[in-house]
């Protein structure tokens, strides 16, 4: 009896001492996975508290698995402590390393999951709430190194969780290019908002920039260079450098739905509709123009019939193209120098001269003499100002038009050909200029004809250095032609120089 008796006895012993013994999780619930795979652990309730162990998902070829945990309520193993399969949660971590371009993340679950790339600090899926196994789609641009963490939780019931990225098909070029020679390189993206870059496409002839774009028609396949785009949601921006001759244009830009129309390269708009509407167009206001400009036209298609136009119109040109302006100094004169475009047609040149950069007098006429052929002109400053000048050129060509050149800026070291500059060279209003490069006590200023008669004498006091001082060129009104100018004072020599009067 005793022997029966024992056996029950040890059986039940065996049984209560297997039972009690201790589960110990294995992992610290922060090393993230690498290589494509997945570090995931394991909570026994639905929390993500209650840590039990951990897991493996994905394989060193891709990251994506599909798990359902080997059913429902069942004992799921772990590296460490099983989960029962009824109310638990799972937080998987990946550091994963992304090559440039667009991906398209894939998550299902039942119930609740959630992913990440920050670490778990926004979610770019969030399901979290009980339902049927369900999918979740996010498509994003990266580059470089994330830490993605994919979360889920059970709450009864059948339980799946699924994970898939794919890489997107992405153009390659650099969208910052402008095309030239009156074609536009058009970049286009999937998304109304310039979202994924797609390929690139042209747009103008080298002819003429103005194009008219369907694109194949609606809710189609378009074309480009990398990946087609359904003509559905989508958006291109168009670039072009284009020179323009001297002259007014305006541009009209047509859309169905959003456009506008920059020439400074996006930093402003001339035309601007930027919204949903059936095809319309937008004509600028009118623009003069003289150079190089960066024109950008961007247009977005928010479904439905689609279009995009741009036309360009040469209202008026300027006779003359100048090419190039320069000023330099040469000793104690400025030698100044310019070229017009092949083509032009200007009657005479004027150099314009200015000792604030405000008002500017005449000083040197270069007569072309009506020879189309010659493009490149000189001319030079003998009476140069010390100190800062302006020097423009005034241009009138053969059908009377008068234009302006920029102006230009030279700082003479020295004075002119004396120590004092008399201007303008040519009066025509009776008054004259003088600046000397020393102070003059007691001055006087004569002005004298030809023969040596004064016409013309002025005390005006002590003269500062560097300061102009306006005179008037005479008591009386003198004939037209050349006189002499003389200043002296005490302690400083006579200096003496020409000018005409009108």
């Amino acid at each position: 009896m005793k022997k029966i008796l024992l056996i029950p006895v040890l059986i039940i012993g065996y049984t209560v001492t297997g039972f009690s013994q201790p589960c110990s999780p294995l992992g610290n619930e922060t090393t993230y996975g690498t290589n494509n795979v997945w570090i995931g652990y394991a909570y026994d309730n639905m929390n993500l508290t209650s840590y039990k162990g951990y897991v493996t998902e994905g394989t060193a070829a891709s990251p994506n698995f599909d798990e359902s945990f080997g059913g429902d309520d069942v004992t799921y193993p772990t590296n460490g402590c099983g989960v029962q399969t009824s109310t638990f949660s799972m937080r998987y971590k990946l550091t994963k390393t992304f090559a440039s371009g667009s991906y398209t993340f894939t998550v299902g679950g039942d119930d609740g999951y959630r992913l990440s790339l920050d670490g778990g600090t926004t979610w770019i899926i969030n399901k979290w709430v009980d339902q049927s196994y369900a999918t979740s789609t996010y498509t994003i641009s990266l580059n470089g190194t994330y830490n993605m963490v994919l979360e889920y939780y059970e709450n009864g019931g059948q339980n799946r969780i699924t994970f898939a990225v794919a890489a997107i098909c992405n153009g390659t070029e650099n969208t910052t290019i402008y095309g030239t020679n009156n074609i536009w390189n058009g970049y286009v993206y999937d998304g109304i908002n310039f979202d994924v870059y797609a390929g690139m496409v042209h747009e103008g002839t080298a002819a003429d920039p103005a194009f008219d774009e369907s694109f194949g028609g609606s809710n189609v396949n378009y074309t480009t260079s990398g990946c087609a785009v359904q003509t559905e949601t989508y958006s291109v921006r168009y670039r072009l450098a284009k020179t323009f001759a001297a002259g007014t244009y305006n541009f009209t830009v047509g859309g169905d739905d959003g456009y506008r129309l920059s020439l400074d390269g996006g930093a402003t708009w001339a035309i601007d509709n930027w919204t949903l509407h059936s095809y319309t167009s937008t004509t600028s206001a009118t623009m003069s123009l003289s150079g190089s400009y960066n024109m950008v036209l961007e247009y977005y298609e928010n479904s439905g019939d689609n279009r995009v136009t741009f036309l360009m119109r040469t209202l008026s040109l300027l006779p003359v193209s100048l090419e190039s302006f320069n000023a330099t100094q040469k000793n104690n004169d400025v030698v100044l120098d310019w070229s017009v475009s092949s083509g032009s047609n200007p009657k005479s040149f004027e150099v314009e001269r200015s000792d604030d950069g405000k008002s500017f007098t005449g000083i040197l006429s270069v007569e072309t003499g009506n020879d189309m052929s010659v493009t490149h002109f000189t001319a030079t400053d003998k009476s140069s100002l010390y100190g800062t000048s302006y020097y423009r050129l005034k241009i009138t060509d053969l059908t009377g038009v008068i234009t302006y050149s920029k102006i230009l800026t030279v700082s003479m070291s020295v004075a002119g050909n004396n120590e004092v500059a008399f201007y303008p060279t040519v009066v025509s209003d009776g008054y004259v200029t003088l600046k000397s490069r020393s102070s003059v006590k007691n001055a006087v200023v004569a002005i004298s004809d030809m023969s040596g008669r004064i016409i013309s004498k002025q005390n005006i006091g002590n003269v500062t250095a560097g300061l102009p001082v306006r005179i008037a060129a005479a008591d009386h009104k003198p004939g037209k032609g050349m006189y002499i100018v003389t200043l002296s004072g005490a302690d400083f020599a006579v200096v003496t120089g020409k000018i005409i009067i009108q």
